[in-house]
C-alpha cells in the first residue's frame, strides 16, 4: 500500500472508523470459520474484566447455519438488543441488518484469513480425532466415516477430484459443508451472497465491510490488528496490544487505590487455541490448483487487509509524515 503525502493528509482515524455509526453499546463478532476466531474470543474473555464488558456465550453454542431466514435473523437481532450494555455477542453467522428489523445496530467486527489456508485448515480440522470423538458422543447413531477418509491427505483429495476438495465457481450447493465462502459472513443472508466466488457477492461483501464493520482484522498481522482494535474500539479493546504481548504487571484501576495484580501471558495459549495438530505439508501445485477457483475470494481478502492497513496508517500518520 503506497500513499503520497497528500493522501496521508486525507487519512484520519475518525473518517475510517465505523464505531461511531453504532446505535447501541453491543459488540457483534460475526466470526468467520477457521480464521482464528477462537483465539480472539478467548482473548476477549480475558479483557472483559479489565475493560468492564461481558462476553455472552449463547451464540457460540448454537448450531451453525450457512444463512438464516428473516425470522431467525430477527430473533438474533432481538437477542443482541436485549443484552446488557457493554456485551459481546459471538456466533458463526453472516452479517445481519439490524435496521431492517427496526433495531439499532451494534459495533461489528470480524477476522479474515488467506482463503486457501482456511480450506486446508478446515480439511484437517474435521478429521481431528478429538473433534470427532465429541461429535459421535453427542450423535451416537451417526454413520461412522471410513478409515480411508480420515487418512486421506489434502494433496490426494484435490488431485483425485474428490468432490470434497472441488471448489466450483458459482456453486450454490456443496458436496461437503466447508465454509469456503469467507465473503458470506460479510455479504449477509441475501440469496445473491450464496454463489461461490461470485463477483456480485464479493462486491456486496466489500460494501458491508466499508460501511458496517468497525474493524476486520487478521491474525496474520497480529500487531496491526490489535493496534487498530485498541484505537478504533477502545470501549472493548483498550490496552489490548500490551496485554496480549507483555509479561508486565497491570494496574487495577477499578478501585479507589492502585493495586498491582499479576497478569499471565496469554499469547502462546491463544495462538494454539483450536489448532490442528495434524496438518501435513500441502504441495505448491495443489495450492495453485485450489487458488485458481478462489480468485474473487482472494480479491475480497486483500481488500479487507488493505482496509486494515489504511486504518493503521491513519493512526501512524504523523510518524509516517516524518519519514517522507
Amino acid at each position: 500500500l503506497t500513499l503520497s503525502p497528500h493522501q496521508l493528509g486525507d487519512l484520519t482515524p475518525r473518517r475510517l472508523n465505523n464505531t461511531a455509526k453504532a446505535e447501541m453499546d453491543r459488540l457483534f463478532f460475526a466470526r468467520c470459520a477457521k480464521v482464528g476466531s477462537e483465539s480472539l474470543m478467548e482473548f476477549m474473555e480475558h479483557l472483559q474484566d479489565i475493560n468492564n464488558f461481558q462476553v455472552d456465550k449463547y451464540g457460540v453454542s448454537k448450531k451453525t447455519k450457512r444463512q438464516l431466514k428473516p425470522l431467525a435473523q430477527a430473533e438474533v437481532a432481538g437477542y443482541v438488543y436485549n443484552m446488557d450494555e457493554g456485551s459481546v455477542y459471538i456466533e458463526h453467522i453472516p452479517w445481519i441488518d439490524f435496521n431492517e428489523y427496526n433495531l439499532p445496530k451494534p459495533i461489528f467486527i470480524n477476522l479474515v484469513r488467506d482463503p486457501v489456508e482456511r480450506m486446508i485448515s478446515w480439511y484437517y480440522y474435521v478429521r481431528n480425532s478429538y473433534r470427532n470423538a465429541i461429535f459421535y458422543r453427542n450423535n451416537p447413531l451417526a454413520p461412522l466415516k471410513p478409515t480411508a477418509w480420515f487418512k486421506k491427505s489434502y494433496n490426494d483429495c484435490v488431485r483425485s477430484g474428490d468432490p470434497e476438495c472441488q471448489y466450483i465457481p458459482l456453486a450454490v450447493t456443496d458436496a461437503e459443508g466447508n465454509f469456503k465462502r469467507q465473503s458470506i459472513f460479510f455479504c449477509g443472508h441475501d440469496q445473491d451472497c450464496l454463489p461461490f466466488n461470485s463477483p456480485l457477492a464479493i462486491q456486496m461483501a466489500k460494501r458491508r465491510v466499508e460501511s458496517e464493520f468497525a474493524v476486520v482484522g487478521t491474525w496474520e498481522e497480529t500487531n496491526i490488528t490489535l493496534t487498530v482494535l485498541e484505537h478504533y474500539i477502545p470501549r472493548y479493546f483498550a490496552r489490548a496490544k500490551m496485554i496480549f504481548h507483555s509479561k508486565k504487571l497491570i494496574l487495577d484501576i477499578s478501585r479507589s487505590y492502585l493495586t498491582q495484580v499479576p497478569f499471565l501471558v496469554y499469547q502462546k495459549s491463544l495462538q494454539n487455541r483450536n489448532r490442528n495438530n495434524r496438518k501435513p505439508k500441502v504441495d505448491a501445485d495443489v495450492r495453485a490448483m485450489v487458488r485458481r477457483n478462489f480468485t474473487h475470494e482472494y480479491d475480497f481478502y486483500y481488500f479487507c487487509k488493505q482496509r486494515l492497513y489504511t486504518q493503521y496508517i491513519a493512526l501512524k500518520r504523523k510518524e509516517l509524515e516524518g519519514l517522507i
